[in-house]
């Protein structure tokens, strides 16, 4: 297969399939496999503001609330489509190659932090049911930015994830307040967001997930770099417990013209750091910036 066919492939990542509201497909450059998108903020809604988000929010949204009932026949109606082929009947999927037309995971990822939704523990209650009755190896995910952790109903829907195969992916880009006020953009205090990581990998392990970039063409300092490897030091120091680090940078456009990749060697360079500073597992994703 070309590699700009597969480029094709795991940089589309409209989260949209035809007239769905909540469920859409995607090639997952991390997993080499398909990932089945919920996106329980269909209303485009997030406490963050990151720098590189690529989500469309001059396009108006087409409903506002997640409907329970609808969710469930476009997430089972997904999971069939994937799996009697009909996926890869058109571009980019079809631009996929044997090997990554798996399911690899169905995962809480849309137009917003999904945590923020009124009904989060009832969607992962139906999304769990369905995947078992379907896809019992699929892997559950969700990818958060950790600032509703501390909610009871998010702590349910956490532990119902728990009971099969999981994954958690808690956001951290930063080090420092300054470069979260920057990079993140958010209102949310980062105290937060690394208290909330830190009880909840107590008794949920989870990883971390870090994008770096250029910031007006500088990547992050060496002492950014140092600060964040503190942060994640104390909340294993703490008790929690991190399954790994996931590193990666910009892949696509972003909102910010002066918010960019960092080339290969430069995300190298970080992970070397941080493996010095921290000695957790790490996996890497390079993005557009290989020079």
């Amino acid at each position: 297969m070309a590699t700009a066919d597969l480029l094709s492939a795991h940089l589309d990542h409209r989260r949209s399939w035809d007239e769905f509201f909540y469920v859409y497909p995607v090639i997952s450059r991390r997993s080499q496999g398909v990932s089945i998108g919920v996106n329980l903020n269909p209303d485009k809604a997030c406490n963050f503001d990151c720098v590189y988000c690529e989500v469309d929010r001059k396009t108006p949204y087409r409903v506002k609330l997640v409907d329970l009932p609808v969710l469930a026949g476009e997430l089972e109606e997904m999971i069939r489509i994937r799996a009697d082929g009909r996926l890869f009947e058109r571009e980019p999927f079809a631009s996929a190659p044997a090997a990554w037309r798996r399911l690899n995971d169905i995962a809480f990822s849309g137009d917003g932090e999904p945590t923020t939704c009124g009904v989060f523990e009832q969607a992962v209650d139906l999304t769990f049911r369905l995947r078992n009755q379907h896809e019992p190896a699929a892997k559950l995910v969700l990818i958060s930015d950790s600032t509703m952790f501390h909610r009871p109903g998010v702590q349910a829907g956490l532990r119902r994830m728990m009971e099969g195969p999981y994954e958690v992916w808690a956001k951290l880009d930063a080090g420092t307040e300054e470069y979260y006020r920057i990079v993140n953009r958010s209102r949310v205090p980062f105290d937060r967001v690394l208290a909330n990581i830190e009880a909840t990998a107590k008794w949920c392990p989870l990883y971390i997930q870090s994008l770096f970039l250029r910031i007006h063409g500088a990547p992050p300092s060496e002492a950014e770099i140092a600060a964040y490897a503190e942060r994640v030091n104390r909340i294993t120091n703490a008790g929690g417990r991190i399954r790994g680090l996931q590193l990666y940078t910009v892949a696509r456009p972003t909102p910010e013209a002066w918010a960019t990749a960092l080339s290969n060697p430069e995300l190298d360079a970080i992970a070397a750091q941080l493996k010095d500073l921290t000695g957790l597992p790490q996996q890497l994703s390079y993005g557009n910036g290989a020079a």
